[in-house]
Formats: structure tokens, sequence, C-alpha cells
């Protein structure tokens, strides 16, 4: 008898999890994914107002030309830095060279996440006035006969919880503590890694990672950690953090033009 039970627990063991919940009818859900609105793991709208606690002199002011600290740039990179004109850019309509996918979270100022559709994710931005769109599981190829723009093209995902979780989640479900949202984005028209022109080229990618949490004390907050690659003008990638807490309402938004010589 206790040899019998034995023999049924190894071979238990030894069957994998999802073929066991198939065998009791619970077979983990397959097709396409629901709506990314009615899935998502965490709820990252809002408003949200940039926090400045780290290089203040690099993002609340424009640095002199020449100041490359903590940029891993090649040779190229720091000519084309060198040879920066902002009353040029000014003049010649690229005021928003700084204001592109890979630098805007850098700039201080607030954002408004909220939902385009179910399955895109928008965020308005004060500063320099721009507008990003995160697509999730858009058609095949689709963004990639866009023509090169200050924010791109961005595909998003939600991040951290296994797709079949995710299938089996219901409209409405509150939103779990683990996932965050990925975004990747390609298209960008070459812009500026920091105001004092030091450059990225539209071969550049980026890869952001938005995680929204709740200190002990009820702030509400927003990081987003960064990843910039560019073959051109990068010796590695440039990684960066920034941190936004959230605001009840829009007061306080200012909707700015881009400016090639001022820090917002």
């Amino acid at each position: 008898m206790v040899k019998g039970l034995l023999s049924a627990v190894v071979i238990a063991l030894a069957v994998p999890a999802g073929l066991q919940a198939q065998g009791r009818g619970g077979a983990a859900p397959t097709g396409p994914m629901p709506p990314a609105r009615t899935i998502a793991p965490k709820d990252v709208t809002g408003y949200f107002v940039s926090v400045v606690a780290e290089h203040w002199h690099l993002r609340m002011l424009v640095p002199p030309k020449g100041e490359f600290a903590m940029l891993p740039l090649n040779a190229e990179a720091r000519k084309t830095a060198m040879a920066w004109d902002p009353a040029k850019d000014q003049a010649e309509g690229n005021a928003c060279k700084s204001y592109g996918a890979a630098a805007i979270m850098r700039v201080p100022g607030r954002l408004n996440l909220h939902w385009a559709d179910d399955n895109t994710l928008q965020m308005d931005i004060d500063s320099g006035t721009q507008t990003r769109q995160f697509h999730f599981a858009p058609p095949q190829g689709q963004g990639a006969a866009q023509p090169p723009q200050w924010q791109g093209y961005s595909v998003a995902e939600w991040d951290g919880v296994p797709a079949q979780e995710l299938r089996a989640r219901k409209a409405g479900s509150p939103p779990d503590l683990r996932g965050g949202l990925r975004v990747t984005t390609t298209r960008m028209r070459a812009g500026y890694l920091r105001k004092n022109g030091v450059p990225y080229s539209e071969n550049a990618t980026l890869t952001e990672y938005f995680d929204r949490f709740t200190e002990p004390n009820g702030d509400d907050w927003l990081v987003v950690d960064s990843i910039v690659r560019d073959p051109q003008y990068l010796t590695q990638p440039y990684l960066t953090s920034s941190a936004f807490r959230k605001i009840p309402d829009r007061s306080g938004w200012d909707p700015t033009p881009c400016r090639a010589n001022e820090a917002r």
C-alpha cells in the first residue's frame, strides 16, 4: 500500500503542472491576449510631476558645451557635441532635439498617462508639448514604414507576469503587486541625449521599464528606468532612472514649446 502511494507521488511530481491542470479541466488559457487595458497588472495612469533628486545641474540647467560626465560617448559623438549651436537649432526648426523619446523623461515637467484606446496607452508631456503612444500587440511590421519622429514608434507589453496569467485575468480585476510596463521604442528622429548637443542617432533604440508603487506615507511614485543603445554614438548602453510623484489633478499643467537653449 505504502509502495503504491509513493509511486503515485513520484508520478504526480514528474508530470508538469500545466498537464495536471489540463487533466483537471483547468487548461492554461490560450489564444490572443485580451485588451491591454483590461488586464493591466498595475494602474500607471494619472498625472505625475518630475522629482529631480540627482544630477540637478544636468537636468535643471543647460550644461555647458563639452560637459559629458557619465555618458559613454565615442569620438564621433564628442566631435558632434562640440559643434552644438542652439541658435542654429532654433532657427532651423530643430528646437525639439532634446525632447525626443530617448531624453524626454529627463526633462523636468509633468506627465499625464491615460488610455487612448484599449490597446494604446498615451503619455502627454507638458515640457515641449510632446505626446508619446505605447502600442500593445500591434500588427506585425506596424511602425516599420513610419518616418522617424521625435517620439519614435513604441511597442509596449506588461512585464513580469506570465502570459497565461494575463490571459486569465478578467476586466475589472484589481491590479497585482507584481508586474510593470515595458516599452521598446525605435524609429526615432536623431536628437540629443542632453541639452548641450550630445547626440543620439536614428539607429538608436530605447527600452524603458515603468514601475508604479506606493510609499508607506501614501505617496504614489512612477519610476522609469531607461536604456539607450546607439551603435553610432555610444560605446555601451546608457542607463538612467527618473522618478515622478503622482499628483491629484492637472493643477500646474504648463505646456511649453521646445526650447533649444533652455532647460525646460
